[in-house]
């Protein structure tokens, strides 16, 4: 009897630890790197896009003004002339080009003030004796009204002061934020990461944020702060560091002679989104100066770089919450037969979240119409659904052979941002090939989540979706991805879009 109950006991204990889920494997990081990783940081803002976003708000400006002087008093007195307006838009076009031409479209200048101003206020008189030349070469001087070009001067002047000003305290602002710094780490605290900081560090009007250095060494070489930045962890720490806090710049110490070590730490670190280089401060063999990028006067060489970033980064959000809320609009009445037949076919919710792998390995929760029966839900994906599961309801097959069941994912897109439309396909946390999990499987697995993730992506279109059951399924999958990664564009996502819905019909033998 004691034997039976024992063995009860042991099997109870069994199915326990069988339905318990899996934990999450995170990598445990110095006292040191958990000061700054439990630090809260802002999302960043885009230099290039700020700079961007001024252009064209000097442009809208100016021609505002010129438009409203215009209609305001030279119109009631001699009518309305074409000429005029396109006038005033080759002065705005050309204040923009003279901004650009006097180096004030830089974050730097716009914290500033007197040297903005004065390069602003020189370039903007310079366009109106342009004008006024041109005039005169013209013989149009005695059809523009002498009171209009004045006003326009002065009160363009002013508005543009006004906005430079407004400007200021706006990035004055984002910079106490961090949202202007690029977060950077540095591999290597020996004597050459010392000078590599102490040079970043000594620099005016930097934009570096140095949190930090990591080095594998335990002897003498390595220094437990290098000028102030103390030491965090190993190499082999720096991608949970990355996946905890936001990552901008890893800089390498080291010196290119010692090209292995390099090597093999690059195996580990490209997976990451952020930009990868090589500083070249203590090289002794020099290149021709534009084969280097510079951090201020530090010249370094680019190995790797952050993908889809700057404009390309705009242009894909606009993709995806424009044409991602049209295809939610188109879908909706899809969706609601979709949802009214899950719930009549099985009790339970409609709706199913379930833990994926997001952009930089972060954890998303991702809708889908629910396609199991409610007590056998899997969250974490531990079990792969396969042919004849039983799990699976008579509708939830249907839905996943055709991917109806993938619709809800459109409000990730449109309302939390945390999927594309277009890009590599989310995969549950504990997805596995067989016994292994899929980032054991394929080598650079982690790389496909250099970018967001999407509803439908390269992979998908050429074949490569559904179960998983094979090497060689998973790995054709991260190589298609890794494609798409290195060769996006908005082109791209809409050729990959307008390919699913023949894909999904023709490519679906491997859909459960």
């Amino acid at each position: 009897m004691e034997q039976i109950n024992a063995r009860s006991m042991l099997d109870a204990a069994a199915a326990a630890s069988a339905q318990r889920q899996p934990i999450e494997r995170r990598r445990r990081l110095s006292p040191a790197a958990l000061a700054v990783t439990n630090q809260k940081v802002r999302r960043a803002y885009s230099p290039i896009v700020i700079a961007g976003a001024v252009r064209v708000a000097d442009f809208v400006l100016l021609s505002l003004v010129g438009i409203a002087l215009y209609f305001g008093y030279v119109t009631r007195l001699a009518g309305f002339h074409w000429e005029y307006v396109g006038a005033i838009f080759a002065m705005a076009a050309a204040a923009v080009v003279c901004f650009q031409a006097a180096d004030i479209y830089q974050v730097q200048v716009f914290r500033g003030q007197l040297r903005q101003l004065t390069r602003m206020i020189s370039s903007w008189a310079f366009v109106f004796l342009l004008f006024i030349g041109a005039s005169f070469f013209a013989k149009l001087g005695g059809e523009v009204s002498r009171l209009w070009l004045s006003a326009f001067f002065i009160i363009g002047l002013a508005a543009l002061i006004g906005e430079r000003l407004f400007l200021r305290s706006l990035v004055r602002g984002w910079a106490r934020e961090g949202r202007l710094d690029r977060r950077t780490i540095i591999v290597g605290s020996d004597q050459n990461g010392e000078q590599l900081v102490g040079a970043l560090k000594a620099q005016d009007d930097s934009d570096l944020d140095i949190l930090g250095v990591f080095d594998d060494r335990n002897d003498a070489r390595a220094l437990d702060t290098c000028a102030g930045a103390p030491k965090l962890g190993k190499v082999d720490d720096i991608v949970e560091f990355a996946r905890r806090t936001r990552i901008d710049l890893v800089l390498f110490a080291l010196p290119i002679s010692a090209e292995t070590r390099i090597l093999e730490m690059l195996k580990k670190l490209w997976v990451l989104p952020v930009d990868i280089r090589l500083s070249a401060h203590t090289n002794k063999l020099r290149f021709r100066p534009r084969s280097y990028s510079y951090l201020g006067k530090v010249p370094t060489l680019d190995v790797f770089e952050a993908p889809i970033t700057d404009w390309d980064l705009v242009m894909k959000w606009l993709f995806d919450h424009v044409v991602g809320a049209i295809v939610l609009l188109l879908a909706s009445p899809v969706m609601a037969l979709v949802a009214l037949a899950v719930k009549l076919d099985s009790p339970g919710p409609v709706l199913f979240r379930q833990k994926r792998f997001g952009f930089n390995n972060e954890r998303i929760d991702v809708f889908k119409f629910r396609s199991l029966y409610h007590d056998q839900a899997d969250p974490l994906a531990a079990k792969v659904v396969t042919k004849n599961d039983s799990r699976v309801t008579r509708v939830g097959r249907f839905i996943r052979k055709t991917s109806l069941d993938e619709l809800p994912q459109l409000f990730n897109v449109v309302f939390k941002s945390n999927l594309s439309l277009v890009g590599p396909r989310p995969h549950a946390v504990q997805g596995k090939l067989q016994s292994r999990l899929f980032d054991e499987a394929v080598d650079g697995y982690f790389a496909r989540h250099r970018v967001k993730p999407g509803i439908t992506g390269w992979a998908q279109i050429n074949g490569w979706r559904g179960e998983v059951d094979s090497e060689e399924k998973i790995q054709k999958r991260v190589e298609f991805d890794l494609y798409y990664i290195e060769n996006w564009s908005v082109l791209f996502d809409l050729v990959i879009l307008l390919k699913t819905p023949m894909a999904l019909m023709t490519r679906n033998e491997n859909a459960y």
